[in-house]
């Protein structure tokens, strides 16, 4: 768990004065019998008044100055506790930020929020206890079975055999309820991924009528849910009522022998009244002791989520001896015999790709559902890198460039088009912050989203809610766009970008983003003929393999492939014309 411990470095000094103030808490709370006792021996028995007053006072003042070392205490817990848990969040957000598209395969979105908030939560509350409790705990107890052996030694056997008890039911209950926590956190995970595609896909449940179906698919995983966690609450509930049995039996047979021990005159009343407060503590010392082994657990196993997360390592990462681009590029990308394969798959997603897309000219890809068009696309910006061959822009492969630089060169609007919380302005602007109001509506307009965005109440200051669920479609595509042109990068990629578009609107697109970015390269992935048929160039990929390159006359004449999806989509007419 070295990627756990390392955060808790900054509260060390924090941690040492909080021992110092839990010493000094124990002390008090095992002094405190001793003045008791001398109340009752010197003062009440002896009839000594004064002995009394100044007992009295002296306890006073130690209960003062254990409750000021409490209070300190408390405070201390959950300052470091809370920002150890802060320092550990912040440690997974920038990780998570890191992954490549294989790592998010790897964690649903919906595990990788529970970690990052129920989990949390489950380490600073148990941490929490265990600064206050854990730490008290063991001064407690041994201080106050020394004290209650130093009182009546021949009494301690009480004492161990209290502890015996209670040392027993903690490893009963530990084994019980340990490995429920495990499935707890599985299931938390799981509630929390059909949440989410129960508000995700709202419409289509509705749609379907599937509302009782998505009903009984969530109470079955809520009902697993609640019966496990009212078993280990049941369990749980057993150690108080236990712990209160152990000590009111042992509390009875100290009572019961220290009367014989008086009535010998080898132990004096005060003392039996501290021996029983010694008891008392003890027994409550290995009260906290067990809450810890209850508790620690169902915390160990979400250090353990979390640890998964900061132990993973992304599979993209910087070059040791990175290039760099110089500050203007061109913008040519090439692809030199590019193979990719996802993680556990056994076959290839693309084989032996190889072309060229020129700045200035437009680069379209076409081809069937799973024939690789997007993973070509994902490739460029590093979202994966390739199994084998090499891809470049100028030259430089791209696996050498620092990401940060790299992206800085790319306009990326991916399938489906993302938008956040904010505004209209602050999304288009989310590539290039300091763009003015003036870039935000020549990049809207260019998109073809002027004439939405100013039938909005606000314009570009109009709400836009999470992922854009009050738009349409198309408008969050247009969005997506004008995000890209705004940061006026040299190579655009868009990945099937035009498909929630009627087909005015694209064409339009199309001819003004041939005149406002004619300079840079454009890579266009493409369901529609109509879309892409002016490009400068197409490429035809079936099953990961390029099987055509060319324009739209010559693909039509050349490409069997190409041709049976211009004849999907464009009539004989269109098509014995282009030929």
């Amino acid at each position: 768990m070295k990627h756990l411990v390392k955060y808790f470095k900054p509260y060390i000094f924090l941690l040492i004065i909080l021992l110092f103030l839990v010493w000094g808490q124990a002390f008090v709370n095992l002094s405190l019998p001793d003045y008791m006792a001398k109340i009752i021996t010197d003062g009440i028995v002896k009839k000594d008044l004064a002995a009394v007053w100044s007992n009295g006072a002296s306890m006073l003042l130690l209960t003062l100055l254990g409750g000021v070392f409490t209070i300190c205490v408390g405070f201390l817990a959950a300052r470091i506790s809370t920002g150890y848990v802060r320092r550990l969040r912040e440690a997974v957000f920038m990780k998570v930020e890191r992954f490549s598209l294989n790592e998010f395969n790897s964690f649903s979105s919906s595990s990788l929020i529970t970690r990052s908030t129920n989990d949390m939560q489950q380490i600073q509350n148990v941490m929490a206890m265990v600064l206050r409790m854990a730490l008290l705990a063991p001064f407690m107890g041994v201080g106050a079975i020394i004290k209650a052996y130093q009182l009546a030694p021949s009494m301690t056997w009480i004492m161990l055999g209290a502890i015996g008890v209670m040392v027993l039911m903690i490893i009963l209950l530990f084994l019980v309820v340990i490995p429920k926590f495990t499935t707890i956190q599985k299931l938390v995970d799981k509630l929390s991924l059909q949440t989410r595609e129960m508000l995700t896909g709202v419409r289509v449940i509705r749609a379907y009528n599937n509302d009782e179906a998505q009903q009984e698919k969530f109470d079955k995983t809520n009902v697993e849910s609640t019966r496990l966690n009212i078993f280990v609450n049941r369990v749980m509930t057993l150690m108080m009522p236990i712990m209160t049995l152990v000590m009111g039996l042992a509390s009875m047979a100290v009572v019961w022998l220290g009367a014989y021990l008086i009535n010998d005159g080898s132990l004096q009343v005060g003392s039996l009244f501290a021996l029983m407060q010694y008891v008392m503590q003890t027994i409550f010392a290995f009260l906290m002791i067990s809450m810890i082994f209850i508790m620690v657990p169902r915390a160990a196993v979400s250090g353990r989520r979390v640890n998964e997360v900061l132990a993973t390592e992304p599979t993209i990462v910087e070059s040791l001896s990175p290039s760099h681009l110089p500050e203007k590029i061109s913008g040519v990308v090439s692809f030199d015999k590019v193979s990719f394969g996802y993680v556990g798959s056994e076959q290839p997603v693309l084989s032996n790709v190889s072309f060229t897309a020129e700045s200035g000219q437009t680069t379209a890809i076409i081809g069937g559902t799973g024939s690789g068009k997007s993973t070509v696309i994902n490739l460029i910006p590093r979202l994966y890198d390739v199994s084998s061959g090499s891809i470049t822009i100028d030259g430089f492969d791209v696996r050498n460039l620092p990401q940060a630089e790299l992206h800085d060169h790319i306009g990326y609007i991916p399938q489906k088009a993302s938008l956040f919380s904010g505004t209209v302005g602050s999304n288009i602007a989310y590539g290039q912050p300091g763009a003015d109001e003036n870039q935000l509506k020549k990049a809207a307009a260019t998109a073809q989203a002027s004439e939405f965005i100013n039938d909005l109440p606000k314009g570009l200051d109009n709400p836009i809610s999470q992922a854009g669920s009050n738009i349409s479609g198309g408008q969050k595509q247009r969005l997506s766009i004008a995000r890209a042109l705004v940061k006026k990068p040299e190579i655009y990629l868009f990945d099937d970008s035009f498909s929630a578009l009627d087909l005015k609107t694209d064409s339009a697109l199309r001819a003004a983003l041939e005149k406002e970015i004619s300079k840079a390269t454009l890579i266009i992935v493409a369901q529609r003929i109509s879309t892409i048929m002016h490009a400068d160039k197409i490429i035809v990929l079936d099953m990961g393999k390029i099987v055509g390159i060319g324009t739209h006359k010559k693909l039509l004449k050349t490409s069997s492939v190409y041709r049976e999806i211009a004849q999907s989509q464009l009539s004989a007419g269109e098509l014995q014309g282009e030929i």
